[in-house]
């Protein structure tokens, strides 16, 4: 099978779906390189796959994410596709006394939200830059929730919001580069269901027992969105958030809404915007 792209990076690789794509990445010959926190999770995936790439990154740190894109994009000028995929899930009970914690919303909110942010604006202008310069074809792939269209679980509502922000991220980022001129610099949003991944283990979520036995097995998540990759869909679901994106249903709908809504939208503020 033909690699999806020539050269990935994928953002939180050293565990779940990012470890499990970058590794199926491999297989069909993309060349890959992986990050993450975890030093021996990267050494170790390496030594199962000759030839991938790996550099740590903690997204949390966000003073390093330009100097990281810099060197990166400087050493890999033949990037064409990043996968943000980094992200934490904590239960959060504002019902219970001391059933919140603060700082862990905050670090839900940096590493799946505004970490992407600041990994898009410092990654963006390669991807743009092949685009223009050198006529190529680029992705950049955001994994997102089905919770951030219908936040269901609510012990996790920090979780769930940082997806939903990301998503509307997401439709803007898009059209903002469709408006721009950036047809070929592709934006790519997919809503996995609950997957069978560390993100459930008790170890991050105390009050669960076998948490990672939870949701969708993992391998059938890859193969799922990887088909989904394939067809060339800009924003897809796996699972049972697949009606929510089909003609009828609401997240359809809303789309369609939204990109009707632009021209009246740019019409109306004609007379405000300078320049």
């Amino acid at each position: 099978m033909a690699p999806l792209y020539k050269k990935a990076l994928i953002i939180g690789a050293t565990s779940g779906i990012g470890e499990a794509l970058a590794s199926r990445f491999h297989a069909e010959g993309t060349s890959v390189i992986v990050t993450g926190r975890r030093r021996e999770a990267l050494d170790a995936f390496v030594a199962k796959h000759p030839g991938s790439i790996a550099t740590t990154l903690d997204v949390t740190k966000l003073d390093s994410i330009a100097t990281f894109a810099a060197e990166i994009t400087k050493k890999h000028p033949d990037l064409d596709a990043v996968i943000l995929n980094a992200g934490i899930q904590r239960p959060l009970f504002f019902d219970r006394p001391n059933g919140v914690d603060l700082n862990i919303f905050n670090e839900e909110l940096t590493t799946n939200y505004v970490s992407f942010v600041h990994l898009t604006a410092a990654l963006l202008p390669h991807f743009q830059k092949l685009s223009k310069e050198e006529d190529k074809d680029t992705s950049l792939v955001y994994v997102s929730s089905t919770l951030g269209l219908l936040p269901t679980l609510v012990r996790a509502p920090g979780y769930c919001a940082t997806k939903a922000a990301l998503h509307s991220f997401v439709m803007t980022l898009r059209q903002q580069l469709e408006d721009g001129g950036y047809p070929r610099v592709k934006i790519v949003e997919v809503f996995p269901p609950a997957v069978q991944t560390e993100l459930h283990d008790t170890k991050h979520q105390p009050d669960l027992v076998n948490g990672g036995e939870i949701g969708m097995p993992l391998a059938e998540f890859i193969d799922r969105m990887c088909e989904g990759l394939r067809r060339g869909d800009e924003q897809f679901a796996v699972g049972h958030g697949e009606p929510w994106l089909k003609d009828g249903g609401f997240e359809n709908t809303r789309v369609t809404m939204f990109k009707q809504g632009q021209k009246g939208i740019k019409e109306a503020l004609k007379r405000f915007v300078k320049g």
